[in-house]
């Protein structure tokens, strides 16, 4: 009797247990929808989160082309290369040269009061007048990164007066290698080529500025500075013995030349970097009427015919020899006509400023002339 007594209490206990576990469950779940409903109100009512937008980065100004950097942008040629000018009062433009080629056309600026006394390396070159690092159409081009900048440099007129600069133009023909020369009537025409070697490592070692054609003109003019120790070489008729033997020696020590070629006879192209070819005429290299050269019996019409005829073929004008050294009035005229500002004679003597540009006076090598003889003309 006493166990069945014991056992009911303890039923009850966990009846009763059972009961609270379930009221604590219930009001768990009731107090938890009661806030999950709170927070759902109060949620409708709040403003909607912010969304982040990304704010775009400004495109960038391009840095605007410097003139050197546009000429290079419209350029093809992979061996192009801007040359820049500078220096006090220069002003002009920069160009396109070619890489390896002679420099073309470079600018002569003009100031008031003042002669331009060239273009150098360095500003140092600039300001000592420095024959070494003067640059023009003798050198070829050098470029670092395709650029390249050239410093000009001024004097005044009576400077430029007082150098009293005398240019000889040297005048050379036929070429052989015989020391004792050719035979017959044009044996005085064929230097001998060891004395031709001479002559051009003497001009190549000596330190000579070698002025181009457009120089020499504006020289004359007294708008630019030429240094005394300067020479101009040239050659006539373009023999083949000038192809053969006399190119090489040009080329080995990088001379600048002019061969003065008769275009009705010779059409070849510039046999050498170091040679420009110029005009010896087209078809006047004979005797007229009167036994002299047609260039002094023929009209001005008919010379300034033949001379756009040259012009044709060489694509340049500037400068031309008289066939013969023959030359007059109507000669010069018929130049005129065609557009040619130089002509080249067979008389002696130095161009100077105020030279007729159309009578240049030359210094010629004949036969026999060594080395002494050459430092006798030029220094």
């Amino acid at each position: 009797m006493s166990s069945r007594g014991s056992a009911a209490p303890r039923r009850r206990r966990r009846r009763v247990f059972a009961g609270v576990a379930i009221a604590v469950v219930v009001v768990a779940a009731v107090a938890g929808t009661i806030g999950a409903i709170a927070m759902a109100r109060a949620g409708a009512g709040a403003a909607p989160a912010a969304v982040s937008t990304p704010t775009p980065s400004p495109t960038p100004t391009p840095t605007p082309l410097t003139p050197e950097e546009q000429l290079l942008a419209t350029a093809t040629d992979p061996a192009a290369c801007a040359v820049s000018f500078t220096g006090d009062g220069v002003t002009d433009a920069p160009q396109l040269q070619t890489q390896g080629g002679l420099y073309a056309g470079l600018p002569i600026p003009a100031r008031d009061g003042l002669v331009f006394a060239g273009w150098y390396a360095t500003p140092a070159d600039a300001a000592a007048l420095s024959i070494p690092g003067r640059v023009n159409g003798s050198e070829p081009v050098v470029c670092v990164d395709r650029r390249v900048t050239l410093y000009g440099a001024w004097m005044s007129p009576e400077q430029n007066a007082a150098e009293n600069a005398r240019i000889p133009i040297l005048m050379y023909h036929q070429f052989t290698t015989k020391p004792e020369g050719e035979s017959g009537w044009l044996r005085g025409n064929y230097a001998y080529i060891g004395d031709f070697d001479a002559h051009m490592n003497h001009i190549a070692t000596g330190g000579f500025y070698l002025p181009t054609w457009d120089e020499l003109s504006a020289f004359i003019d007294g708008r630019l500075f030429l240094p005394n120790h300067s020479v101009i070489v040239t050659d006539d008729d373009a023999d083949q013995s000038w192809f053969d033997l006399a190119v090489p020696v040009v080329d080995k020590y990088k001379v600048l030349s002019t061969s003065f070629m008769i275009t009705a006879y010779r059409q070849d192209p510039a046999p050498s970097l170091y040679v420009l070819r110029r005009s010896h005429t087209h078809d006047m290299h004979q005797a007229g009427d009167n036994g002299k050269g047609r260039m002094v019996n023929w009209t001005a019409d008919q010379i300034a015919a033949d001379m756009e005829a040259s012009a044709a073929v060489l694509g340049v004008k500037e400068v031309m020899a008289y066939p013969y050294g023959h030359y007059n009035d109507t000669a010069k005229e018929g130049l005129r006509q065609a557009g040619w500002e130089m002509a080249r004679t067979i008389e002696p003597g130095y161009v100077t400023i105020g030279t007729d540009k159309l009578a240049l006076p030359v210094q010629r090598v004949n036969y026999g002339m060594g080395l002494d003889a050459l430092v006798g003309m030029i220094g």
